[in-house]
């Protein structure tokens, strides 16, 4: 028993250590989008598209272990609640990788149109945001650091404010048609580099549901108060009472 236990624990850490190598090739593959989005060069971009290969074989490898461990260890709550983590944050980095792979096909498709600057530079500005953000998601894995992983929507706010003016600065900005159609092409990158952001929270929130053993999601568009008192950190039960109202309850 003890044996086959240790053996559990490997494939798990196995597993941790995959999807942790799968968040730096991530990383790494949607830096390298953004700075297509600033050079124009259609060999990097090329180069960008063709790494999404590496990316979905992590993707592949852990989709794999993890149907493995299902079908041979029988895991208990807690390894479940590992497990169902580990399946979400594969999906998160899989689609951070599909945005940088996005990213460098409008850039390719941009080619040639003419560049602004001030454009430029808040798309650099978004950028290092979304990549700090995500940095901090699987850090905040790595450690199980809930404080950190609920200091995201907070992280996400500038982000989204950036992505939400850009439509105004590329209309703002544009001098003739030429340099208007490579702004909308701009404010579709804006979009993906939000879209990153909010990746990032959703690993956040796997996070902290892998420590508490409690879902919660860090924001709700659709009843602010709910994301009003979680980022006070109050923490909600699924049926909607505060964590800790159940007699005995950790």
């Amino acid at each position: 028993m003890v044996e086959t236990r240790r053996h559990f624990q490997e494939q798990l850490d196995e597993l941790e250590s995959i999807i942790l190598r799968m968040g730096v090739a991530s990383h790494a593959l949607f830096q390298r989008a953004l700075d297509v989005v600033a050079s124009g060069n259609d060999a990097d971009a090329d180069a960008v598209i063709a790494g999404d290969d590496e990316v979905d074989a992590f993707y592949m490898e852990i989709e794999r272990g993890i149907v493995v461990v299902f079908a041979t260890q029988g895991p208990v709550a807690s390894d479940l609640r590992f497990l169902a983590t580990l399946l979400h944050i594969n999906l998160h980095l899989e689609r951070v990788a599909d945005m940088g792979v996005n990213i460098a096909k409008i850039a390719k498709a941009a080619h040639g149109l003419p560049p602004n600057p001030r454009v430029l530079a808040t798309l650099q500005e978004m950028g290092v945001i979304a990549l700090d953000m995500l940095n901090a998601a699987m850090d905040s894995f790595a450690r199980r650091d809930v404080a950190l992983a609920r200091s995201l929507p907070e992280r996400d706010d500038p982000l989204d404010a950036l992505n939400r003016g850009m439509l105004a600065e590329v209309l703002m900005e544009s001098d003739g048609r030429p340099m208007l159609e490579w702004g909308v092409r701009m404010h579709v990158v804006s979009r993906q580099i939000e879209r990153v952001g909010d990746h990032a929270v959703d690993i956040g929130e796997q996070v902290a549901y892998l420590v508490t053993g409690v879902f919660q999601e860090f924001t709700d568009a659709s009843h602010p108060e709910v994301e009003a008192s979680t980022r006070l950190g109050d923490v909600i039960r699924f049926d909607g009472r505060p964590l800790g109202t159940d007699q005995g309850e950790p």
